[in-house]
């Protein structure tokens, strides 16, 4: 069982894999799309190339999270939208040009029964709250979790950002926060957690209004 062989702990893999997991779900895809879209939805830092796609493909189709299929059966690259002249227009398409078939693109993967319950074990895992790259993904993928998981998921990483806050105004002594730069960065921390914070509370009210609307008249809480 898959609940053996993975912990959910933060490391690279798991969120590849959780990335990967969760844009198969969408549809099946081949390894140069999935890289493509890896690298939209991660972000060009996280660096995901063909020598890390690969290893995690392979280790989730051997353990039965993901299978393969014809690549001929998989959707093609989204158009481009038009740049407004017909050079701009012809460049793009030659830059979007399917590659040709090798070995690699000739295989295509799709998500399991297996797969979509790893998926929402890894979704669901009580840990990366505190890691603002695991939440940015989760918070990506946070839709195909059930109303009151996504609550859960966002009080965790509030109660995360409150913490931080008040480390953050703490007051502080030493020769560190003499110089005015290292206040600067000190005063840009504590903003962007603030900001950060009413943007959870933002979402956080948002949910609790719709699980308010969505229970029968008359029913207590």
């Amino acid at each position: 069982m898959f609940a053996s062989i993975y912990r959910f702990d933060i490391s690279w893999d798991t969120m590849l894999e959780l990335a990967v997991l969760g844009l198969l779900r969408e549809q099946p895809l081949h390894g140069y799309e999935l890289k493509k879209r890896l690298s939209d939805t991660l972000g060009s830092f996280w660096g995901v190339s063909f020598g890390s796609l690969y290893p995690a493909l392979r280790r989730l189709e051997r353990d039965g999270a993901i299978e393969s299929v014809d690549a001929e059966a998989v959707a093609p690259l989204s158009p481009a939208p038009p740049t407004g002249s017909l050079a701009g227009d012809l460049a793009a398409a030659r830059l979007r040009r399917k590659p040709r078939a090798t070995r690699r693109t000739r295989k295509a993967y799709r998500i399991t029964p297996l797969g979509e319950r790893l998926f929402t074990e890894l979704l669901n895992a009580d840990d990366g709250a505190d890691d603002d790259r695991s939440f940015a993904l989760r918070l990506s993928l946070c839709g195909a979790l059930a109303p009151v998981d996504r609550i859960a998921f966002l009080e965790r990483r509030r109660s995360v950002l409150t913490d931080r806050l008040g480390r953050a105004r703490r007051p502080r002594t030493g020769a560190r926060t003499t110089d005015h730069y290292a206040r600067a960065l000190l005063e840009h921390r504590t903003r962007t957690t603030e900001h950060d914070l009413a943007f959870i509370d933002e979402l956080l009210d948002a949910e609790r209004r719709a699980l308010l609307d969505e229970r029968p008249e008359g029913a207590t809480a």
